[in-house]
């Protein structure tokens, strides 16, 4: 629904909001972590409010003019679209932009799963597939999930623990802001490949410090000036996770994926998400008992990995609309091979055929 120069700026907002609701949810534990062992039992009731205004806000969110021309409901698409971009701007053509991509959509015939693992759509699958997965293999569950039990093991102490988590989710907030700016200008691939170097940086050094001072047995006490080089390091990651890989990860997929296998691959991206949550959630204690400082070494081979990747595979979509990014695969060096072809070639290979 979002134009083209403004379209990573306003997915970025998914980033800023998670940010936000994180900051209040630390701040609400600290708050009830006074109250005792009831305590609990209103953090965790608490979390019905976002759920009431969610369900209550679904009710007035309009259908996107995609889906309504899909159902052929091309007045209201017409409403949408100016509604979302203004009567100033050219919605007939737009309009029937979005009409003749629904024509060739449906002149394909195509069931999106199907399609999706066709030669031709391979690209995008793999980067579907791939972004979300590295998404939670850059360590950043670290602090999402354990950041109090961890600030608590290297001697903060419980309220110090939860102070260190609010703090950590302030600058994180502000990290979700930078894509909001520099996304549409910067492009994707070099916020990415910034934060990858960051983010390795900063999980290295943590392994430096925890071997150093506190070896493989893990029993030590950490010194004051390492546990603050840590809390350093650890908003460090954060604030790189804020303005890469934390709102990339939604806005790239959703770019890249042509309509007719849209919806496909929008599922696949957040199951692939998830998946992969899931597991590093069951996992991520044992393994920070048994691995101790090689956790984080852990997390940083995997971030080159990723960072590789993305400088090697993936375009740049800044500024593209939807509905040309076939060009974007055509001139990649690599994606190339893949790509659809244009429609004049489609042509000649159905005379050489016929022939």
């Amino acid at each position: 629904m979002a134009p083209p120069k403004w379209r990573g700026a306003l997915n970025s907002g998914f980033q800023l909001f998670l940010g936000l609701g994180s900051v209040v949810a630390n701040v609400i534990n600290f708050a009830v972590d006074q109250l005792g062992d009831s305590g609990w039992r209103i953090s965790l009731g608490s979390a019905a409010v976002p759920a009431i205004i969610m369900t209550v806000g679904s009710i007035f969110i309009p259908d996107t003019p995609s889906s309504l021309i899909q159902r052929d409901k091309i007045q209201k698409a017409r409403q949408s679209l100016t509604q979302v971009r203004g009567n100033e701007s050219d919605i007939e053509s737009k309009l029937n932009e979005l009409i003749s991509h629904n024509e060739a959509r449906k002149a394909a015939n195509s069931q999106p799963f199907k399609t999706i693992v066709e030669r031709q759509y391979r690209p995008q699958l793999i980067l579907t597939i791939a972004i979300p997965a590295f998404q939670q293999l850059t360590g950043i569950n670290i602090i999402s999930f354990y950041a109090p039990v961890l600030f608590r093991s290297i001697g903060f102490g419980l309220d110090g623990s939860l102070v260190a988590s609010v703090i950590l989710g302030v600058l994180n907030l502000a990290a979700a802001l930078v894509p909001t700016f520099f996304v549409d200008r910067l492009g994707r691939r070099i916020l990415f490949i910034e934060a990858g170097i960051q983010i390795f940086m900063s999980e290295v050094a943590m392994a430096m410090i925890f071997a150093v001072e506190l070896g493989t047995k893990g029993t030590a006490q950490l010194s004051k000036g390492s546990a603050i080089a840590i809390l350093v390091l650890l908003a460090s990651l954060g604030c790189a996770f804020g303005w890469s890989w934390g709102p990339l990860t939604w806005l790239v997929p959703g770019e890249i994926l042509p309509m007719e296998v849209r919806p496909a691959g929008q599922g696949i991206c957040t199951s692939m998400n998830l998946l992969i949550t899931f597991f590093i959630s069951q996992t991520l204690l044992r393994m920070l008992c048994t691995m101790k400082y090689g956790l984080f070494l852990f997390f940083a081979s995997w971030v080159i990995v990723m960072t590789e990747f993305v400088a090697l595979f993936l375009p740049e979509t800044k500024g593209r609309h939807l509905e040309s990014m076939d060009e974007v695969w055509q001139n990649h060096w690599f994606w190339h091979w893949y790509a659809k072809k244009p429609v004049m070639m489609q042509e000649l290979d159905s005379v050489e055929g016929r022939c």
